[in-house]
């Protein structure tokens, strides 16, 4: 897998195309806005074909630029099936833009498995910053796309619309069980590892509570 990464916005989101170097066919995660030119130049540069585009979950700072990006490419989008109304009739709170709506032809659910080439991205369906927030699991690569579900440090906010305190004890829990070498590559901020959040994950578990 070839992957490049961008940080764009102004909630600083992380977006990230991975490709298959044989069939040169990509997929895009998080196209926030402005994604376009740069994932454009990049596709262009690399004789890549975009063919999906991944939503982690519904908020505006992950789905910005779905719409043109999908125009642009011909690519399909894909989200949890429980966040495809915040694509299709985005929410404008907080955002300082516009936010088009984008329509998904393909449903992120738990289990499922994208194949492009040589990537294989596994859906785990992982609530709690949103209803559909999904992380995406490169088991063959040893990487976590985790969305705003798992940061370094922390997780994602639950007092935004979608947000479930109990849902993202389940889902902290869940990642926790993850090998420690894992990679995780997250909505926003640095990168990090399973091992390295171990700890206080384990303590979200064990308590089976967030803490302050």
């Amino acid at each position: 897998m070839e992957r490049l990464s961008r940080v764009v916005g102004p909630a600083a989101t992380n977006v990230h195309v991975l490709a298959d170097p044989a069939s040169r066919e990509a997929i895009a995660i998080d196209t926030a806005t402005p994604s376009l030119g740069w994932l454009a130049d990049e596709l262009a540069a690399r004789d890549w074909t975009l063919k999906l585009i991944a939503s982690t979950h519904g908020h505006w700072d992950h789905i910005g630029d779905n719409a043109a990006v999908a125009a642009h490419t011909g690519a399909d989008i894909a989200v949890h099936p429980l966040d495809r109304a915040r694509l299709e009739h985005p929410e404008q709170v907080f955002a300082p833009f516009d936010i088009p709506p984008s329509v998904p032809a393909v449903e992120l659910a738990e289990g499922g498995l994208i194949r492009f080439g040589s990537i294989r991205l596994r859906v785990l369906h992982t609530p709690g910053h949103t209803e559909g927030s999904v992380c995406l699991l490169a088991e063959d690569d040893g990487l976590l796309f985790s969305g705003d579900t798992l940061f370094a440090a922390g997780w994602g906010r639950v007092d935004l619309p979608g947000g479930d305190a109990a849902a993202m004890v389940e889902s902290i829990s869940r990642l926790a069980g993850l090998d420690d070498r894992l990679a995780i590559l997250p909505g926003h901020g640095a990168a990090t590892t399973i091992g390295h959040e171990r700890a206080w994950m384990e303590l979200v578990r064990d308590g089976k509570r967030l803490f302050a």
